[in-house]
């Protein structure tokens, strides 16, 4: 096995930037096992700007006074008489102090809670001191996150190291096992780790190959109390019997429910303890609630306590809320809690209860009742019922191992068509399209033979994998065998529901888009359309906006897409935000909307993954792409577009993969690379197998086109400007006809050419967007300069300036303003305020740190990396002539308050 590297390598990011060479103070925290450690050794490495004081965990504090600060000063390599008069944080921050003049410094106590309480008093005045006077000396000190504070430290800023995110984990995984992994076994430890590094390496090395490798059984629980035990050092000992109740009670209530926290008078009832008892210092209380300061610690005092004691626990809980009158879900959670074995009696009423608990409750509720089932198809039953609330909660590893677990024994085949249903479900979210389509076909056969209404679900769930998936004779197969299957005797009313209403009409709408019949598409699908806006349920509205942009109608894509944002977020359907936000950032792409366009991709990017759906992720990463191709950066542009190719490639997502490779050819066409561009983009537009997606290559053929007549070839986009015609003809793109218009004219003979573009700028005019008007605009006033037809450029190359700096097209406006100097125009006036030379995504970046955001905190906001930030950031202070951030925010503020446009 490999040395821990990942683990390290994410957790420098999490140091803030200004501790690197501007100074700062943090007391840095987190889980046990988050790696405060690995931390400070990875931020010791990363700092070059001068030395390192490091000082490890010290001996105890029970520790002889002074002793702590005596170690940092030995580090230090400083002699110096330390007072035992309480000036002893004085005679540091005169050490600090002398050692910052002379170079930028960097100090790092671990484990700061273990030294003697006088040398804390003296670190905690030093920091306090540095802090204010603004010392060019960074101070991590790490103290442990599951207990307060100690007060000599307590006024100091924070630094919580949060949890790994899912994919650096999975990262973590292939390092630390050289990938001889099985997928789904990584998936679970990374799911049961919840991003905690020790746990994370704790769970690998309880497992043996074969398990790894998927060959044998996991144990279960796969992290149990020896594990979490060890990552948190051991649960607390020596408490009042009192409160040792109490905090196992408080672990129970949260282990049961899932929650963070607990009803403090419930936990306090159960354990027998009154209000006014202290409380363990682990356990904090607001708002009438009690949490474990420490989740990993909650999960630890409850997998450590005997088998006995837990159920004791469950049982008092279960019994006061009986006696409040509260017998429901959460009563029966308890108990169900208490038995060690089969419980039909007790497994049928808690999935009856479930159904009226909140989506996260009903999917524990049902798991737990499934477990309790001795029959076979109504355990399976009930594992579907909740992996489908696991999917609507939007926890999609989770809802497959629910499934393989429906799978484990018989079942009837409507039930095996549900869980393959589900399965087909998550993976087109997650997982390879290709699989997706032949778990919905399966499940579309299975449901038709038992008459179950959703086997139209099903059907149209294949089509919608196989159209993911860019093949288009397997998405007509699913939707031509949806629509001649024939129903079993006794049936009849279930096949006449599947060949009228929605369903059919989506099916019969997808089926004339496929063969290219747009004449016979416009009426289903424009009932399909109307049908989701009609009614508030945020599936009919997904397919009501999918229907949408079908037809090209982006204004109701657009209001189909918000409703059904609105409705899921009401109904607590997290795995649904992300489609809306797709259908919703597509459809402004599509009006020409870009910026609209890239707000909705970063939320929906954020929503993708928090839901784990990396399918939806790459489309929100090829829209990033996109929006960030027309502001011209190309850093933004390669990083999304590798996101998204990555994913594409490993599940099969042609639509994805078309529009990353369009948006790295826009950016090559907008940094002056028309050669680039057309070589990129000639496979995708051409005749082949190499072509694009076949509902979006032909979105790039404008591109092609122009960057094709830039290049010196023309030539080789003749036959792609006929298919575009083709494509403009059908009315499904509001942009296309204006740029067939303006293809024709970079093709055209140069006494036609001057007709063709003035027509082009027509009939922009009867759409939105300034982009594209601003792209005929610009082409437009070249042909005029190269015919000397000075004036009449000028004019021309103005309006496509104008546009592009409209619409934040920043690199596009530098291609505009060249022409328009070199047919003789002066140069134009500066702009406002010094920001106005830095690019979109640079001015958005600026504004961020100028508020007072760390490099990782603007790379989360704005879905990049920090690397991207770093980069950019380095270019803001080269272009601005600033030196550090604290310049830089000046420099903001400066701008603002006298008004000048960022």
């Amino acid at each position: 096995m490999t040395g821990q590297t990942t683990p390290r390598r994410q957790a420098v990011h999490r140091l803030p930037e200004g501790l690197r060479t501007a100074g700062g103070v943090r007391v840095v925290t987190g889980e046990p096992g988050c790696g405060r450690t690995t931390f400070l050794e990875c931020a010791a490495r990363s700092f070059h700007a001068g030395p390192v004081w490091h000082v490890r965990a010290g001996s105890g504090r029970t520790a002889p006074p002074l002793s702590g600060l005596h170690a940092l000063l030995r580090a230090a390599g400083r002699t110096v008489r330390v007072p035992d008069d309480g000036t002893a944080g004085e005679v540091l921050f005169d050490v600090l102090r002398v050692a910052a003049d002379a170079s930028p410094l960097l100090v790092c106590v671990d484990d700061a809670h273990l030294w003697d309480a006088a040398s804390r008093a003296a670190l905690g005045h030093a920091a306090a001191r540095a802090r204010a006077a603004g010392l060019r000396a960074g101070l991590l000190l790490t103290v442990p996150g599951h207990r307060p504070v100690d007060r000599e430290l307590a006024g100091l800023p924070v630094l919580r190291l949060g949890p790994l995110a899912p994919g650096d984990a999975a990262r973590t995984v292939d390092d630390m096992t050289d990938g001889a992994v099985d997928p789904g076994v990584r998936e679970e430890l990374v799911a049961e780790a919840e991003g905690n590094p020790a746990l994370l390496l704790a769970l690998i090395h309880r497992l043996s190959p074969a398990q790894l490798a998927g060959c044998r059984p996991l144990p279960r629980p796969l992290a149990d109390g020896e594990v979490l035990t060890g990552v948190t050092g051991g649960c607390p000992t020596g408490l009042p019997p009192d409160r040792a109740a109490l905090l196992l009670a408080t672990a129970a209530a949260v282990h049961a429910t899932g929650e963070p926290d607990a009803d403090a008078d419930l936990v306090r009832r159960a354990a027998g303890t009154g209000p006014a008892e202290p409380l363990p210092e682990v356990l904090v209380a607001a708002e009438g609630r009690l949490r474990f300061r420490s989740a990993l610690l909650a999960r630890a005092v409850y997998a450590g306590a005997p088998p006995e004691r837990r159920r004791a626990a469950h049982r008092a809980l279960a019994e006061c809320l009986t006696d409040a009158g509260a017998e429901g879900v959460l009563a029966l959670l308890h108990r169900s809690w208490t038995v060690t074995g089969p419980a039909p009696g007790l497994a049928a009423g808690l999935a009856a209860a479930a159904a009226s608990a909140p989506p996260d409750l009903r999917r524990r509720a049902l798991t737990r009742a499934a477990g309790l089932t001795p029959d076979g198809e109504e355990r399976a039953h009930r594992y579907t019922a909740a992996a489908a609330q696991a999917l609507l909660t939007g926890r999609s590893p989770e809802a497959l191992r629910l499934l393989e677990a429906a799978r484990s024994g018989p079942a009837p085949a409507s039930v095996r068509g549900g869980a393959e249903l589900l399965r087909g479900t998550v993976l087109l979210a997650d997982g390879p399209v290709d699989d997706a389509r032949e778990s919905f076909l399966l499940a579309a056969g299975l449901l038709a033979g038992s008459g179950h209404a959703s086997a139209g679900t099903a059907a149209l769930g294949a089509a919608d994998a196989a159209w993911a998936a860019g093949d288009p004779a397997s998405c007509l197969h699913a939707l031509t065998a949806a629509a001649t299957r024939t129903p079993a005797a006794g049936n009849e009313a279930w096949g006449a529901a599947l060949r009228s209403g929605p369903l059919r009409d989506h099916r019969e709408g997808m089926r004339a888009v496929l063969l290219g019949r747009f004449d016979r598409a416009a009426g289903p699908l424009r009932r399909v359309v109307e049908h989701g806006l009609s009614g508030g349920d945020p599936e009919p509205l997904l397919r009501s906006a999918s229907a949408a942009l079908m037809l090209g109608d982006v204004t109701a894509a657009r209001r189909a897409g918000a409703r059904a944002l609105a409705a899921a977020r009401t109904l607590g359907c997290a795995a649904l935000e992300p489609r809306a936000l797709e259908y919703l950032a597509y459809a402004e792409l599509r009006a020409g909307r870009h910026q609209l366009a890239r707000t909705h991709a970063e939320e929906g990017l954020r929503t993708a993954s928090r839901a784990g759906q990396r399918n939806t992720a790459a489309h929100h990463h090829a829209v990033l792409a996109l929006a960030a191709s027309i502001e011209g950066e190309r850093e933004i542009v390669a990083e999304h577009a590798a996101a998204a190719l990555r994913t594409a490639r490993r599940h099969g997502l042609a639509q994805a993969a078309t529009l990353a490779q369009w948006a790295a050819a826009r950016a090559d066409l907008g940094a002056g690379r028309p050669r680039e561009a057309a070589d990129r983009l000639g496979p995708l537009v051409g005749p082949g197998a190499r072509r694009g997606h076949f509902a979006v290559w032909m979105l790039a053929v404008p591109c092609f086109v122009e960057a094709a007549a830039l290049a010196g070839r023309p030539e080789r986009a003749a036959a792609a400007v006929e298919d575009f015609a083709r494509w403009a003809a059908c009315g499904a793109d509001p942009q296309a006809p204006a740029q067939l218009l303006r293809c024709r004219a970079l093709l055209a003979a140069p006494d036609a050419a001057g007709a063709l573009y003035l027509g082009a700028l027509d009939r922009h005019g009867e759409t939105a967007g300034d982009f594209e008007r601003a792209r005929t605009e610009l082409l437009y006033g070249k042909w005029l300069r190269r015919r000397r037809r000075l004036r009449e450029a000028r004019d021309r190359l103005g309006e496509a300036l104008v546009g592009f700096e409209r619409c934040g097209a920043h690199l596009w406006a530098q291609q505009a303003a060249a022409e328009s100097r070199a047919g003789g125009a002066a140069p134009g006036r500066p702009g406002a305020g010094e920001l106005s030379r830095l690019t979109p995504q640079q001015l958005r970046i600026a504004r961020c740190v100028a508020e007072g955001a760390t490099n990782r905190e603007v790379a989360l906001s704005l879905s990049v990396s920090t690397r991207t930030v770093d980069y950019h950031l380095r270019n803001i202070f080269s272009t601005l002539g600033v030196r550090s951030r604290v310049e830089l925010v000046r420099l903001v503020g400066q701008t603002e308050k006298t008004g000048a446009q960022l």
